[in-house]
């Protein structure tokens, strides 16, 4: 008799994103993975953009309270040193996460504000501003290097974006989005559900909608 061979069954690739809530100085981590239609949160952290022994390069254009650093060898070393130290903490999990088996192929990155330092004539208030910008770009820069799709959205457009391209309401979002982070042990705040959302949003490629569900 013959014998009969057959093709081993190959693993279904289960896509997953990371969301990241920028902060000044530091970020909050989700790791979503699933079919876009029915996500679960597989691990949230918190991660420094900026070298803790460095206390200064939290806010790296600040001098003091609401005062600018001046521009000069100081700031320009401390901006440095973020750029480096940032990007090699959001290389690292993604290098983490990867190991684990997880096929990270897409950020959404939650913001602050967008808005462009160079339009903001209060001095206080542009610091702030490129502060955010350079936190935003380290992540971004961080994440296009590890070939990652990336978004970048204003933390109060996120709900809307979502809605638009997941084609669900922003309350069915927004309470999906609460109990994503019920497996996961530690808190789950503002910044981990907007992370969630946001990595749950990049889990779908623009252009494409995933399938509608009875829960929707």
């Amino acid at each position: 008799m013959g014998t009969t061979r057959r093709r081993r069954a190959t693993p279904a690739v289960i896509p997953a994103a990371i969301g990241v809530t920028v902060k000044s100085g530091w970020a909050w981590v989700v790791l979503v993975a699933g079919p876009p239609d029915r996500p679960r949160a597989i691990d949230s952290r918190r991660i420094e953009l900026s070298d803790p022994a460095i206390p200064e390069a939290r806010q790296p254009y600040h001098a003091g309270f609401g005062t600018a650093r001046a521009a000069g060898a100081e700031r320009t070393r401390l901006v440095a040193g973020v750029r480096r130290f940032g990007r090699r903490s959001v290389t690292e999990t993604i290098r983490h996460y990867r190991s684990l088996g997880h096929r990270v192929s897409a950020a959404g990155i939650v913001v602050g504000s967008l808005i462009d330092p160079n339009e903001i004539a209060n001095d206080h208030i542009r610091i702030h501003a490129l502060e955010g910008q350079l936190f935003r770009e380290v992540v971004r820069d961080a994440a296009a290097r590890m070939r990652l799709r990336c978004q970048i959205c204003r933390e109060r457009d996120l709900l809307a974006s979502a809605a638009a391209r997941l084609k669900r309401s922003e309350t069915v979002l927004r309470r999906t989005a609460g109990v994503m982070g019920d497996d996961l042990d530690g808190p789950w705040r503002a910044e981990h559900k907007a992370a969630a959302l946001a990595a749950w949003l990049v889990l779908t490629k623009p252009g494409r909608r995933p399938a509608a569900t009875s829960r929707t």
